[in-house]
């Protein structure tokens, strides 16, 4: 295997992925059957550079996850790449204590997700699935049993308001809607620069008339938005989710719509992927549900995987990635990288 090997398992990308990989000189990509079990992933991997893995966790087996036992059995291994702005599948902090760095195509998909995010609202709030749905199966209803509502001047609250939420900020206000941000990684002015008011989360749920997730999963994250959170929220408000299940907890937003508190939720993501058949979620007819598919358009899908090539060639040319998810590892990873190729990376 050459020295600075791209391992990917054979789950699909774009196709640009690989053309751009393959015309870099010096690097070896190799595309791998996915492994049927452990010891099959650490063979494949035992000699990677380079680690591009699937960032939806339920489409990739166990076996596959990057964890600290298949991180003990991949000693060249320098770098992990997520296909996506997400990172479920991987074991950060074990990257961290291996010098390993950890990138994502955070902004990548922004557009596409922003653009279903707006999709969610409008078909949650003026009934457009449900009367869909009715329409194909009963008859004799009125139309204002359908009665939507408008968004027009009504207040948006984002929780979290990075690539994606400056995005659907700009979007709302096209609307002509009021925009609350709630972001801890960000200053005030900051969150101001990007369209909208900064305020705390609790107060972003006591205001807002529609509640919107962009925040990755992480450990200051998961179950954020949970059964306090949502009672906490607006009597009526609309909930949409296109960040990563295991943020809001699933049992309490059912109940909360079910018991009439929330008027209704457009979600992307989901605990498990895809949500059994039973999920009372599903059975909620003011529920409008789609399957992680946000970022699945074209246009997302091509531009994620140009993006990943070109920083995973720059990291193998030893420069400091763009979207370097654990900055911390820079000093123990410029070392292992020294030691690989005989020279430090970019600044640290």
């Amino acid at each position: 295997m050459a020295q600075a090997a791209v391992v990917r398992f054979d789950s699909w990308v774009d196709p640009v992925f690989d053309q751009t990989l393959r015309a870099e000189p010096g690097i070896a990509l190799s595309v791998q059957a996915m492994p049927a079990d452990a010891a099959a992933a650490r063979a494949a991997l035992r000699e990677a550079r380079v680690f591009h893995v699937s960032a939806a966790k339920d489409e990739l087996p166990a076996h596959c996850h990057v964890s600290e036992a298949l991180l003990a059995e991949c000693p060249a291994l320098l770098c992990v790449s997520s296909y996506g702005a997400g990172y479920d599948p991987i074991d950060v902090a074990a990257c961290t204590r291996a010098g390993i760095a950890v990138v994502n195509q955070s902004g990548g998909n922004a557009v596409s997700v922003a653009e279903h995010t707006l999709g969610l609202i409008l078909a949650v709030t003026h009934r457009i699935a449900e009367s869909d749905r009715r329409l194909r199966t009963e008859r004799g209803f009125s139309r204002e049993s359908l009665t939507g509502t408008e968004i027009a001047g009504k207040t948006l609250g984002l929780v979290g308001i990075g690539h994606i939420g400056r995005r659907v900020a700009a979007l709302a206000a096209a609307f002509g809607m009021r925009v609350l941000a709630s972001d801890p990684l960000l200053a005030d002015a900051e969150i101001a620069a990007r369209g909208a008011q900064p305020v705390a989360l609790d107060t972003l749920l006591a205001q807002a008339d529609i509640v919107s997730l962009h925040c990755p999963r992480d450990a200051r994250t998961l179950r954020l938005i949970d059964a306090a959170a949502i009672a906490g929220m607006k009597r009526g408000a609309v909930f949409i989710s296109t960040a990563r299940g295991g943020i809001h907890d699933e049992q309490a937003l059912a109940q909360a719509l079910a018991e009439g508190r929330l008027a209704g939720a457009g979600l992307d993501v989901w605990d498990r992927e895809p949500p059994p058949l039973d999920h009372p979620l599903l059975g909620l007819p003011t529920v409008v549900a789609t399957y992680h598919t946000a970022g699945v358009t074209h246009e997302a899908r091509r531009n994620m995987a140009r993006i990943s090539a070109e920083q995973i060639i720059a990291v193998l040319a030893g420069q400091r990635p763009p979207r370097l998810v654990n900055p911390e590892v820079w000093p123990a990873y410029a070392e292992r990288f020294a030691a690989a190729f005989g020279r430090r990376p970019g600044p640290d």
